[in-house]
């Protein structure tokens, strides 16, 4: 048994009769811990324990439940997360008819006027027509409608909206983005990456109350998902209304918050003033993006999409841009964090990360991929070389395993989403869900690694079943390596002494279950610092 050496003092909280999973390798298994001060100064057996109870100690007796460190969402938009759970629900929307009654049934609800933004839809669910202005406007005469793809990637505008940002066919390209146009040249509402900003600047900012409303709202629906601890990518606002709601011990879950990556200096000059944060905010990282997404035909390949022949996806910003910033960060000993998922943007990426480690030198860097969803086996091996991590999205693949092979063709299916791989190369994989692209719930996206299992069901053996991982395994992505991510492995990720107390109480047994059941697990309550906050 592990034990603190000021173990004479009794324990505030001591959960008993329980089947804990530490994620600690020296201890993996227990049935019983002490909390004291949000910290764990005991874990064992129920006997190794007993001794810490006193007459103040409040007693959790598990029932056999099986409790895991609290999950880490290691990739998401916590604030657009917040507001989307209120806006538009678009992403099941399976056919034209039902993409336009729910747009229409909002419109209806809302004030005129109000933008009506989110949505999070999915036209390969209704056979991968893109939706056009022209399906909403006679639904939308009084409402500006910005909805967007469930990967962020592209949008759709109805007429006034694209009237309010002056987009006709006049309107210039934007490098890095599309304007889906007709045969003359007029928009047909669909805008794609880049090009997005010409509509998202006439979007009106919601009240810095309604950002913290956001938080509270995407906070309490994380823990009520076993989420304690997210990495979220946003914006240097986002990072001050955090920042304004940790000042005032308004934040319900620990964040590691990442900037846009030209804001470098920035970012440099608040760490060196103030420090990179706490246990709580932790601000030190910087995130960019190479390409799109192959659900929008913008991630970057070698080889052309097979549905679009003379269409290889495209770069959201310049290599020689990318490589001058990331240089000057990671010489400033800030992390980087670079979206690339198709196997030309991840290899140009590994070039450049190559470039600035031999410009800046060895040291523990922990560079991250986001997403790195087509690999090959020289891509795999330079990540394991360069020690970079695989930051991934597990439900993706139960969503693309759908659809990716219209688009992609059979032979490049094996080399996405490939967990086995990655782990057998010894590169590091965190799990996350890219929240508000794909549900913030570890247990789907246990349940999507260790089964591949498509959401049309099309693969009851899974998708490329070879890639399958154990239980334990993305638990370990889940857990014990995002707490690596954001080099916080020495105060949480496990359950172990001295460590926070932050930890999940679940309805089964995930490494003793079938596979098939893990998504049938509940949380029947979240812990941090030990205080119940589900």
């Amino acid at each position: 048994m592990g034990i603190a050496p000021e173990s004479e003092h009794c324990a505030d909280i001591v959960v008993i009769n329980a089947k804990v999973w530490t994620g600690n390798p020296a201890q993996p298994y227990a049935e019983s811990f002490a909390i004291r001060n949000g910290i764990f100064i005991a874990v064992g057996s129920n006997r190794d324990i007993q001794s810490l109870i006193g007459k103040i100690t409040h007693v959790i007796d598990a029932m056999r439940m099986f409790i895991t460190p609290g999950f880490t969402d290691s990739h998401l938009h916590l604030i657009e997360g917040g507001f989307r759970l209120n806006s538009v629900q678009l992403r099941d929307a399976s056919t034209p008819d039902l993409f336009v009654s729910r747009i229409a049934d909002y419109a209806k609800s809302a004030k005129s006027g109000k933008w009506i933004t989110g949505g999070d839809w999915d036209h390969n669910l209704w056979g991968g027509n893109l939706p056009q202005k022209d399906w909403i406007d006679l639904v939308t005469p009084r409402h500006p409608v910005w909805v967007s793809r469930l990967d962020g990637h592209m949008a759709l505008a109805n007429s006034l909206a694209l009237d309010l940002a002056g987009i006709d066919q006049t309107t210039p390209e934007v490098p890095g983005g599309t304007i889906v146009r007709n045969d003359d040249g007029s928009p047909q509402g669909v805008i794609k990456d880049n090009a997005m900003a010409l509509v998202e600047r006439f979007i009106p900012q919601p009240p810095a109350n309604a950002n913290e409303e956001a938080v509270r709202v995407a906070s309490q629906y994380l823990v009520s998902n076993g989420v304690t601890s997210v990495h979220h990518m946003g914006t240097w606002d986002e990072m001050e209304i955090l920042e304004s709601l940790h000042r005032k011990n308004g934040l319900q879950l620990r964040i590691s918050s990442a900037v846009p990556l030209p804001a470098w200096h920035k970012l440099s000059d608040k760490v060196k003033k103030e420090g990179p944060g706490d246990s709580w905010l932790r601000i030190a990282s910087l995130k960019s993006f190479v390409d799109g997404s192959l659900g929008s035909h913008t991630a970057a390949f070698f080889e052309p999409y097979s549905d679009m022949p003379h269409d290889s996806g495209l770069f959201l910003n310049r290599l020689e841009d990318l490589e001058k910033w990331i240089t000057v960060a990671d010489k400033l000993k800030l992390q980087v964090i670079i979206h690339a998922i198709g196997d030309r943007a991840i290899s140009e990426l590994l070039t450049v990360y190559q470039h600035v480690i031999a410009k800046n030198g060895r040291r523990d860097r922990r560079l991250r991929i986001e997403h790195l969803q087509h690999v090959n086996q020289d891509i795999l091996g330079k990540c394991r070389d360069l020690e970079i991590i695989a930051s991934m999205q597990p439900y993706h693949l139960a969503d693309d395993g759908c659809w990716a092979e219209n688009v992609l063709g059979i032979a490049r299916i094996p080399d996405m989403h490939a967990y086995r791989s990655i782990i057998r190369q010894k590169v590091k994989l965190i799990f996350g869900s890219d929240w508000y692209v794909s549900p913030p719930k570890p247990l789907l996206g246990i349940h999507a690694a260790v089964t591949r299992r498509t959401l049309d069901g099309k693969y009851p053996n899974g998708w490329t079943p070879e890639q399958k991982i154990s239980a334990e395994e993305a638990l370990k992505a889940y857990t014990v390596t995002p707490a690596y991510a954001t080099f916080e492995e020495t105060i949480k990720g496990t359950i172990e002494v001295g460590k926070l107390a932050d930890f999940v109480v679940l309805t089964q047994d995930l490494l003793s279950i079938s596979t098939d059941e893990i998504n049938q697990v509940h949380v029947h309550s979240t812990y941090i610092n030990g205080k119940q906050v589900f």
